[in-house]
């Protein structure tokens, strides 16, 4: 019996680049987004736009400095643009940054079903180190809400396989 087994090595695997308009545009675009529009329609802070787009850049370069560096600086504008204290999102992102990186080189991440799963993970990961970040650093005391963060983790896998496949057509091929 004769199983074909396909291993492609670190350098065979595809990473893929952006032009800087889109570099620029799509992060600043979602923080605008999230910043301004929950505040006329509530029911939008479900979502976290901000995070999508730091997972999907940092899984399409599959390069873990480029994937920190991505969530470091839409984190911190986000944190910029918010009332939260200067570097939580931007730590958190960073974490989420470095993983989503580092998994897009190991799993496909370009298959709906995956990427919804990559999302759900990594919006749980996030809200755990924002959570650790805030009480540990901060010393806040928000409560844990599992139920809504279980929802929030569905909703934004949802909205990421739909946006993740409108963001593919932005890719430049090497």
């Amino acid at each position: 019996m004769n199983i074909g087994v396909s291993l492609t090595s670190r350098e065979e695997i595809e990473v893929h680049r952006f032009s800087w308009p889109v570099s620029l545009l799509f992060p600043i675009l979602a923080l605008l987004i999230q910043s301004y529009l929950p505040l006329k329609m509530g029911f939008l802070r479900i979502f976290d736009l901000p995070l999508l787009v730091t997972i999907f850049f940092a899984v399409a370069r599959r390069r873990p400095v480029p994937g920190m560096i991505t969530g470091a600086l839409i984190g911190t504008l986000q944190d910029a643009l918010t009332h939260h204290p200067l570097g939580i999102f931007g730590i958190a992102k960073t974490i989420i940054g470095y993983l989503a990186s580092s998994l897009g080189v190991k799993v496909d991440v370009d298959n709906p079903g995956s990427r919804f799963l990559m999302t759900f993970a990594f919006f749980i990961i996030h809200h755990i180190a924002y959570m650790v970040i805030d009480l540990g650093l901060v010393g806040a005391s928000e409560p844990w809400q599992w139920g809504h963060t279980l929802i929030q983790a569905l909703a934004n896998g949802f909205l990421a396989v739909a946006l993740f496949a409108v963001l593919d057509r932005f890719k430049l091929r090497n």
